[in-house]
């Protein structure tokens, strides 16, 4: 049981290692130059394919508009040509009328005359179609003037959408020349409070120790250097001083190279030679 817990913590650990690497790795890439201009170009492909997709949306629009527009002109021009035809109907009917009149037929037989009923259902065939058109005409002016504001709406979009496009690309060139400062300022700043020179630290800090341990070692020499002349003084002092007693011993005992005068006896003067 022990065993198993000990294998999952480890396998845990190195979860984690590999994780916070990756973060780490992660957060590197996330902050560099190259990669952030790369990002915000990827971006502003992706917005500029939504771009083009509205366009050719806005475009089909554009052509069922101008579709609508050319079917009122041909509606308008067959309209005027059934106004003629209509006008043209009534006009051959009142000529008929009168001539029928001139001729003394009553109502009636006006009414019944071939060429008067011809006229007449001619005029009402064209009354008819063009109520037909001029209706539809409305229709599809009524149409058109939707497409026109839906299209003039969209146009607005556009532009909108284009100006963000542009507003990304100096945003995209704005963030890059910031990290690149922001990443000069911090080496600037690492360079002043010693952060990012660890080896120079370690170099100075070798030098120093080198340096106390020079000084160290010279004050060692220089104390002994004067135990030794003190030593020597002490020596030949004492040298001096023994010296100085042997002679005066010779000079006690008559073996110094002056004897003593005659008749004097050296161990009745206490005076010591001079």
């Amino acid at each position: 049981m022990g065993l198993g817990r000990a294998i999952s913590n480890w396998f845990k650990s190195l979860m984690a290692l590999f994780t916070g690497k990756v973060d780490g790795a992660r957060e590197g890439l996330d902050t560099n130059p190259t990669v952030i201009k790369a990002k915000y170009d990827e971006i502003i492909r992706e917005k500029m394919k939504s771009i083009h997709q509205y366009k050719k949306a806005v475009a089909a629009l554009v052509a069922q508009e101008e579709k609508k527009v050319q079917t009122v002109k041909r509606l308008s021009s067959e309209v005027q040509k059934l106004e003629a035809l209509k006008a043209g109907a009534a006009s051959k009917a009142k000529a008929v009328v009168a001539k029928l009149k001139g001729e003394g037929q009553s109502m009636d037989q006006i009414k019944a005359n071939a060429d008067y009923r011809r006229c007449l259902s001619a005029f009402n065939d064209f009354n008819s179609s063009l109520s037909e058109k001029q209706s539809h005409i409305e229709e599809l002016e009524a149409d058109v003037g939707e497409y026109v504001k839906s299209i003039s709406d969209h146009k607005v979009q556009l532009k909108g959408l284009m100006r963000s496009i542009e507003d990304l690309k100096s945003e995209s060139s704005e963030a890059v020349a910031e990290i690149l400062t922001a990443k000069e300022e911090k080496e600037i700043s690492d360079l002043i409070s010693g952060i990012s020179v660890e080896a120079h630290n370690e170099e100075l800090q070798r030098l120093r120790e080198i340096r106390g341990k020079a000084k160290a070692e010279a004050r060692i020499s220089k104390e002994v250097a004067g135990t030794t002349a003190a030593q020597e003084e002490a020596e030949f002092l004492e040298y001096a001083r023994q010296s100085e007693a042997s002679d005066e011993f010779d000079a006690l005992i008559g073996l110094s190279e002056s004897e003593a005068p005659a008749g004097e006896d050296f161990l009745g003067d206490d005076r010591l030679p001079e």
